[in-house]
């Protein structure tokens, strides 16, 4: 019989983001490998959306029914993947069982939160992520230099987790977007976090072009006409903007690892970017694009690097890769010792 594994996440299908992609990923990659994967998502119950972030939907459900799900299920692994409210219960159903079980940290939510709501100190929410991931047998952090920041912080038992790229979607080629060259692509969701305007407002020649969508949307391109602004792209028609430009420009300062940074150098587009956590541990662990607090200069600099070759940049970077460290950490719900008292 196939040993249970259960994914309890806040963050799911349909949104599209980097969290819902590498989820995905370990539900094939571990259904390949011989788990019986179950998602316990938001999609799972009646749900309302977040405020702010109304693509993510908050699940209306309660402790002692999530505590059911899981009793029924009866996993030999639980991997908790977010810290939302299906996060939170599973944790405190595991806790109540004696379970043993696994985390992850994707997002800097203290970070967001600040951004919108000042007021919140990043303590505060710091201190809630620390009691949340330390009751955890392991927690998979994206880059090293979040593994040092959380552990200075006082997380415990951190181990990083990698990240891969579809090398068969995204590969160098070139295709014409008919804009006008040099182009600057940025990919991701259009939202404060992601610091947009920092690229927007700079003077660069050609074409600054935005794939994606979000709350800044209508107000960016109120404030920047001369941007081109194209919406959310998926599968073969996001790989053919990456493939038709010059340069993909990363201007967040907070995201904890940036799978679109994978997705450009993956397509042979070399990387400017802040010299922050993320950014730090992907293009400066690959060279492939530079990093600089001058976001204008960097951008400069990486166009004069032309094409780059994702096979020698990409090499440690895989799903397969990825999916041995997540299996490598994954703790059996109930312990040797348990199970043969039991």
């Amino acid at each position: 019989m196939k040993p249970r594994l259960v994914i309890v996440t806040d963050a799911w299908h349909p949104q599209v983001n980097g969290v819902v992609r590498t989820l995905t990923h370990m539900r094939d990659l571990m259904s390949a490998r011989g788990y019986a994967v179950t998602i316990v998502s938001p999609s799972d119950y009646r749900s309302v959306p977040c405020p702010t972030y109304p693509e993510i939907r908050l699940a209306l459900t309660h402790p002692a029914a999530v505590r059911a799900v899981l009793a029924k299920l009866q996993p030999a692994y639980v991997h908790i993947a977010t810290e939302g409210p299906l996060g939170i219960m599973a944790r405190r159903a595991c806790l109540r069982n004696g379970w043993h079980f696994t985390t992850s940290f994707h997002t800097r939510f203290p970070e967001y939160l600040s951004e919108r709501f000042p007021v919140v100190p990043l303590s505060l929410t710091y201190g809630f992520l620390r009691r949340f991931h330390n009751a955890a047998a392991c927690t998979l952090v994206p880059t090293p230099s979040i593994r040092d920041e959380l552990a200075a912080r006082g997380f415990t038992h951190l181990k990083v987790w990698t990240r891969g790229v579809d090398r068969a979607l995204f590969k160098p080629k070139r295709v014409d977007l008919k804009l006008k060259h040099p182009i600057f692509l940025c990919v991701g969701r259009v939202a404060p976090e992601k610091n947009l305007a920092a690229f927007l407002s700079l003077d660069l020649p050609g074409t600054k072009l935005v794939v994606g969508d979000g709350p800044s949307l209508a107000e960016l391109k109120a404030r920047f006409p001369e941007a081109v602004f194209v919406g959310k792209k998926e599968g073969k028609e996001l790989a053919r903007y990456y493939a038709g430009s010059d340069v993909f420009v990363f201007p967040s300062r907070t995201d904890t690892f940036g799978l679109v940074l994978l997705e450009a150098i993956a397509s042979g587009l070399p990387v400017a970017a802040y010299p922050v956590p993320g950014s730090q541990d992907v293009v400066g662990a690959t060279g492939a694009g530079v990093l600089s607090e001058d976001l204008g200069e960097a951008c400069r600099e990486a166009l004069k690097m032309g094409r780059i070759d994702p096979d020698t940049a990409l090499k440690d970077f895989t799903w397969e890769h990825c999916a041995d460290i997540f299996e490598g950490v994954l703790t059996p719900v109930v312990a040797d010792e348990q199970a043969k008292a039991a």
